[in-house]
């Protein structure tokens, strides 16, 4: 098995996360936040598919989905254009609400799609390519897909949990 088989292993499995952690939540639910401090469903998913699309993009030098394919405007939550979630206040977790499931869904499939159309061009000497030198050792692009795996893989467990926290709280 080829890394970038494995890559896109991993990726397809935080896209099957995303869909059995949305998956039948009503606004109210993917929008719910046990404090006022902590995440929702909502942000939670929606961060880490704009974390994905920003890397990948500029990682493979891509347009971002989110502003190519409108996901910006379908979402309408008075961000920054540019906006990721990194370092959000509580206040900005709390714009992040969707209607449905199915706008968190799609944008995540689209993001998706890029994402393994780019690991698909990958050769093995790819993943050695620099991506960025702001850090030392400077970020290759092995890396970089790794760090944003192990942050989907977090960001999609913590929403699993608290999808089942606030199912338990309801019942």
């Amino acid at each position: 098995m080829h890394a970038k088989d494995i890559l896109i292993e991993g990726y397809s499995r935080v896209q099957e996360e995303v869909h059995a952690t949305v998956e039948g939540l009503g606004p109210d639910e993917l929008s719910a936040r046990p404090s006022p401090d902590t995440n929702s469903v909502a942000w939670l998913v929606w961060h880490l598919t704009r974390v994905q699309d920003d890397h990948i993009a500029d990682a493979f030098d891509l347009d971002q989905v989110w502003l190519s394919q409108d996901w910006e405007k379908r979402f309408g939550l008075g961000l920054p254009r540019h906006d990721t979630g990194y370092g959000h206040s509580p206040a900005k977790v709390a714009k992040v609400r969707v209607d449905s499931g199915d706008l968190l869904t799609g944008y995540y499939d689209a993001v998706h799609a890029q994402t393994l159309g780019a690991l698909r061009s990958l050769a093995a000497k790819d993943l050695e390519r620099v991506v960025d030198d702001r850090w030392d050792p400077p970020v290759t692009l092995g890396v970089r897909l790794v760090s944003v795996l192990s942050d989907d893989l977090q960001h999609i467990g913590q929403a699993a949990y608290l999808r089942g926290l606030l199912q338990t709280l309801a019942s």
